[in-house]
């Protein structure tokens, strides 16, 4: 149990990492600046989890499970410390990217470790609580984050993980024996670096275009082109290498390849709700960090009750592709209803969308893993399951980068229409996004005309209302993808054989 109490610490400071920061990020970006590059403090920390998770479990083989894990929460603790003293914008996006590189590790060798230390029987009730822990910081963490960041300060939020890690390095330490049988793997690095490489160019020049380079500059046209030639050598590379970090022959399975695309696109979806509300929620409502961190409550609570009724559906019929379509057609309908959103929307409203997106999260975000699982054989289970999470790393990146791009182009006009021509020329002087993080800044607000701050916020809508738009595509795509699913009854046996696949792939 004291394991275990290591083990839960570690996956609920990483979890809270996430939704303790999203409502204060409008905070940070007055103080700091950055709004033109807001989705880049999520985007550094969910791409060095990226790049870090495929490689964790081999070098846990390895090295053994505890010095890994105590490894990852240091380097956690480090970013952590970093983030909260951060003097400027890049030198936080860095700090998170240090941040994720530690998340990368704890995340995926918390359920190694159980898998090592907890018989099968009895494994399914602690990974239970595991998931539990993950729901607790979901719903408290929004509005955890918005209390620190109103009543304290925004670098609290970074600094509360130090001593829970403190206090997770003491238990593992003394009380974590986890047995490590040495095993002998190759580390596929070339396949690391192709990939993490290839991720981050292709991320760069989205985030780029249209801002700092126009899209046909050569800057962005070479970004894309080397983005794409380290993609195909990725392949090259995992075709001929002996122990690919993604193995390509899992990609013969349809169930598996359109399950994985399908999980791209719910990931894009659900951060891109997480981080891009509370902008809407502040800057164009009007309500305090703490509110706007409340308001993401009713969807994460959402997501856990239809999970936990969902699951219990599945288990009792088998069943799974319809509850997947309902699913994504109530994250469609939520994301719809955000596209339509207004300066004059209420927070009933948002509240409402926000609770359909929710339970539409908790019909599948877990359920396509249930799908790729029930597909593998026991062999592929380790590596399949960890492509899956992968795949939402990948979609959860490029989702912040694409909608941060819309949103960064979308400020660049849409402010300005409601201004006459003398202010719309200060405020050019002063950047778009200086004049939009102003209204996240209650010091600079008050030195604000009225009609001035009124201006701001009608384009700040104005420019997010493309951007919750884009979220109807993107949820359509995981649809039909999600069609193309051929739904293979649920085995009661816990591994398919080696060399077998269920029937209809």
């Amino acid at each position: 149990m004291a394991v275990f109490a290591g083990l839960m610490l570690g996956s609920l400071i990483a979890s809270l990492n996430m939704t303790l920061v999203a409502p204060a990020l409008p905070t940070i970006v007055a103080e700091l600046g950055g709004l033109a590059d807001y989705s880049w403090i999520p985007i550094s920390a969910m791409l060095a989890s990226t790049i870090v998770t495929p490689i964790a479990g081999k070098l846990s083989d390895i090295y053994g499970r505890k010095p890994l894990y105590m490894a990852g929460i240091v380097v956690f603790a480090v970013g952590s410390a970093l983030s909260g003293i951060a003097p400027g914008f890049w030198f936080l996006v860095f700090a998170r990217f240090v941040q994720g590189a530690g998340m990368g590790f704890i995340m995926p060798l918390s359920q190694a470790i159980i898998g090592d230390i907890i018989s099968p029987r009895e494994r399914g009730k602690y990974q239970g609580v595991m998931g539990a822990s993950f729901g607790l910081a979901s719903i408290i963490g929004p509005a955890a984050g918005g209390f620190i960041t109103e009543h304290f300060t925004w670098r609290w939020l970074f600094f509360v993980n130090l001593p829970i890690a403190v206090v997770t390095l003491i238990v593992i330490w003394f009380f974590m024996h986890v047995p490590n049988e040495r095993r002998q793997h190759s580390i596929d690095v070339w396949g690391s670096v192709t990939l993490s490489l290839g991720i981050a160019l292709a991320l760069l020049a989205t985030v780029w275009g249209g801002v700092q380079f126009p899209w046909n500059s050569w800057q962005i046209i070479g970004l894309y082109g080397a983005a794409a030639a380290l993609l195909a050598a990725f392949v090259w590379v995992e075709m001929h290498t002996p122990e690919p970090v993604l193995p390509l022959h899992l990609f013969k399975s349809r169930l598996f390849t359109f399950s994985n695309v399908a999980s791209i696109g719910v990931a894009m979806s659900m951060f891109g709700a997480i981080f891009f509300l509370p902008v809407f929620v502040q800057g164009v409502i009007g309500n305090s960090v703490t509110n706007s961190g409340a308001i993401l409550v009713p969807m994460l609570l959402a997501m856990i009750v239809s999970s936990v009724v969902g699951g219990q559906l599945i288990s009792r019929t088998g069943r799974y592709k319809a509850q997947l379509l309902l699913g994504l057609a109530l994250m469609g309908a939520g994301f719809f209803m955000l596209s339509t959103f207004s300066i004059g929307t209420t927070n009933q409203e948002t509240i409402a969308a926000m609770v359909l997106i929710g339970l539409g999260l908790g019909m599948t975000m877990q359920t396509y893993t249930l799908v790729v699982q029930n597909s593998v054989s026991r062999a592929d289970m380790a590596v399949a399951t960890s492509t899956t999470q992968l795949s939402r790393s990948i979609g959860a990146a490029v989702g912040l980068a694409i909608l941060g791009t819309i949103l960064t182009q979308g400020l660049a006009t849409s402010i300005t229409r409601y201004l006459p021509p003398s202010a719309v020329q200060k405020l050019q002087s002063a950047g778009n996004g200086s004049s939009a993080a102003a209204v996240f800044d209650p010091a600079q607000l008050s030195h604000l005309p009225p009609a001035i701050a009124a201006a701001i916020r009608h384009g700040l809508a104005d420019a997010l209302h493309p951007v919750f738009l884009a979220g109807v595509p993107i949820i359509a795509i995981a649809f039909i993808a999600t069609l193309f699913i051929p739904e293979v009854p649920l085995r009661q046996t816990a591994h398919v054989a080696a060399g077998k696949q269920p029937a209809a792939q």
